[in-house]
């Protein structure tokens, strides 16, 4: 993407979700430039950190003693409770020259855990400030160290590129030499040429899934942003095959909130889904009743409704995951649903002896 929509899409990330935005861009792209533009068009102080200046004692202070407690002092970089909304940018944090270092701000660019503040060290930075990254692709051609899974794991890579047509609007706005302008205007292979392809070998993984539904949950990204955004948070190869699994709506599985609450509608699908199609189903049914046991009656109903028509050995299975959750295993047992689950319960009760 360019630095327009680069901006775009950090302004969402940082003033509607917890997550770190990485900016990945080669030398002069500008980089930093839109992340300060950002900043600015949210109205939030800027503070940036040079971390390849930096050591572990300008992130985590100076140690003193309080009586016979060791403490730290706090940074004079990190913002306090009572500044003003802010975005602290920690710049060039792959050319960081200390492994400590590296390991030091780990902890300050990992999106805070559910009810918990971000922290570095001894310190916690309030909710309203928020971080984001920016580095140079390890491609060979910068000396920079090369980030672990680990670390590329809790961030949003945004891959920004350099595009003429973006440029030429910031020279505008900066009034760049208009001799300069009209040249490039005629010569646009005279910027920045791209290096070698951004890849940070960003894998699929649990918590990348659960920053997919926070973003999808929490901002309004252009239909054409999204796939990027996708690819640096859980891989290209995987980010393709959920934007085509979403614009197939033909052939999903039923979820569990259509089979509870829709069922009517959806009761000629269920008799027909594929087994694969009944195990995501069957998945989604058992992860939402061990969140939320507790049924309506026609929840209930509907329940067992789509029990009866499962195949034989998944509806065995699916009963006997069921009763393994109390509130539902009460309500499976009554006498009015033995013709759909009795067989069911019967073959569990030969199984246990």
């Amino acid at each position: 993407m360019n630095v327009e929509q680069m901006k775009l899409v950090v302004k969402e990330i940082i003033s509607k979700t917890d997550l770190t935005p990485c900016v990945v861009g080669h030398r002069g792209v500008g980089k930093t430039a839109g992340i300060v533009q950002a900043c600015r068009d949210l109205g939030r102080r800027y503070v940036s950190l040079r971390l390849g200046q930096m050591e572990v004692g300008d992130l985590v202070g100076i140690p003193f003693r309080n009586g016979d407690i060791m403490q730290w002092s706090r940074p004079s970089w990190l913002p306090g409770e009572d500044d003003p909304e802010t975005v602290v940018h920690c710049d060039e944090l792959n050319r960081a020259q200390q492994e400590d270092t590296l390991q030091a701000i780990f902890q300050f660019v990992e999106p805070p855990s559910e009810g918990m503040l971000r922290s570095l060290h001894t310190h916690h930075l309030s909710k309203k400030h928020k971080v984001v990254v920016s580095i140079n692709p390890p491609d060979g051609s910068y000396q920079v160290a090369t980030l672990d899974r680990a670390l590329i794991d809790r961030m949003v890579m945004i891959y920004t590129e350099s595009d003429f047509n973006c440029w030429s609007n910031y020279a505008a706005k900066r009034d760049l030499s208009g001799d300069v302008r009209q040249f490039l205007a005629g010569n646009t292979g005279m910027l920045a040429k791209q290096g070698m392809p951004m890849d940070l070998q960003v894998e699929p993984t649990e918590r990348g899934w659960e920053m997919v539904s926070t973003v999808r949950k929490s901002c309004r990204l252009p239909r054409e942003l999204e796939m990027e955004v996708y690819a640096g948070i859980i891989g290209k190869e995987a980010a393709i095959t959920f934007m085509r699994w979403l614009s197939d709506r033909q052939g999903r599985p039923l979820t569990a909130q259509q089979v509870l609450n829709d069922w009517s509608a959806v009761a000629d699908q269920a008799r027909g889904q594929r087994d694969d199609q009944q195990a995501a189903t069957i998945n989604d049914l058992t992860a939402t009743l061990k969140a939320s046991p507790v049924l309506e009656a026609e929840q209930e109903e509907n329940l067992v409704a789509y029990i009866s028509v499962l195949p034989r050995d998944l509806c065995f299975g699916f009963v006997k995951t069921l009763l393994k959750i109390p509130e539902v295993a009460l309500a499976l047992v009554q006498d009015k649903y033995d013709s759909v689950v009795f067989d069911a319960v019967q073959a569990i009760r030969k199984e246990a002896y």
